[in-house]
C-alpha cells in the first residue's frame, strides 16, 4: 500500500488512473474489492465465478477509464460494470431467472444479517442464529434482479440514489424490486417456519 496514494479522494486517484498511472488504480480497486467480491459472491453463489469476474469487471475499467465521467462516484460505476459482468455470466449458463443453491453457508461468504438479540439467553442465540441462516440461504434463492438491488440496498447499506446509479434504473424501480425482494423473503421465511 502506497501511503502518499492512501491519502487521497477517490476523485484524485481517478484523475491519476486516466492518465494511466497503474498504482493509482491499484489503490482505486484495493478500496473497492472487498465491496465488489460481496456482491458478485450474492449474485454467482460461486466462489471462484464471483473473484473471476471481480477480476473480469476490474480489466473493463481500467480499459474504459476514459469514458468515466468524473461527476458520479467511482464506486458507482464500477458496481454497474460488476452486475453487468455477473448478469453476462448468469445469462450464458442460463440462470437469469431464479438461482437455487442448496449447498451450506461459508464462512467467507457474504455479509451475514445480523439480528439484534435483546435476550441474553443461549436459546435466543441459538434461534437468532438459525433465522440469520434461514434469511442468508433464502436471500441466495431469489431471483438475481431482486436480490441484487436487496443485497446492495440491505446489506451493503447502499442509498436508494446509489443503487439506481449502479443498476441503471430509476429511483422508483429501485423501491418496487426492494419492496418485492422483501416481500418475498418475508413470505420464504414464513414458509419455513419463522415469524417475520
Amino acid at each position: 500500500m502506497n501511503p502518499a496514494l492512501n491519502s487521497l479522494t477517490d476523485d484524485e486517484l481517478v484523475v491519476l488512473a486516466q492518465q494511466r498511472d497503474e498504482p493509482a488504480f491499484e489503490e482505486l480497486m484495493r478500496r473497492n474489492s472487498s465491496a465488489s467480491f460481496r456482491l458478485a459472491l450474492s449474485m454467482l453463489r460461486d466462489r471462484q465465478e464471483a473473484e473471476d469476474e471481480v477480476q473480469n469487471s476490474f480489466l473493463s475499467a481500467w480499459q474504459h477509464l476514459g469514458q468515466f465521467q468524473r461527476g458520479s462516484k467511482f464506486s458507482t460505476w464500477l458496481t454497474r460494470i460488476l452486475l453487468n459482468q455477473c448478469l453476462m455470466r448468469l445469462r450464458k449458463v442460463r440462470r437469469a431467472t431464479f438461482v437455487f443453491l442448496d449447498e451450506p453457508v461459508r464462512d467467507d461468504g457474504p455479509a451475514r444479517l445480523e439480528l439484534p438479540d435483546k435476550r441474553v439467553t443461549p436459546e435466543a442465540k441459538l434461534q437468532n442464529e438459525e433465522l440469520a441462516e434461514v434469511m442468508q440461504r433464502e436471500i441466495r434463492r431469489l431471483p438475481p434482479l431482486l436480490r441484487s438491488v436487496l443485497v446492495m440496498r440491505d446489506v451493503n447499506e447502499r442509498s436508494t440514489v446509489e443503487v439506481a446509479e449502479a443498476l441503471g434504473i430509476s429511483t422508483a424501480a429501485v423501491k418496487s424490486r426492494l419492496s418485492r425482494a422483501r416481500s418475498e423473503l418475508r413470505r420464504r421465511i414464513s414458509s419455513v417456519g419463522y415469524a417475520t
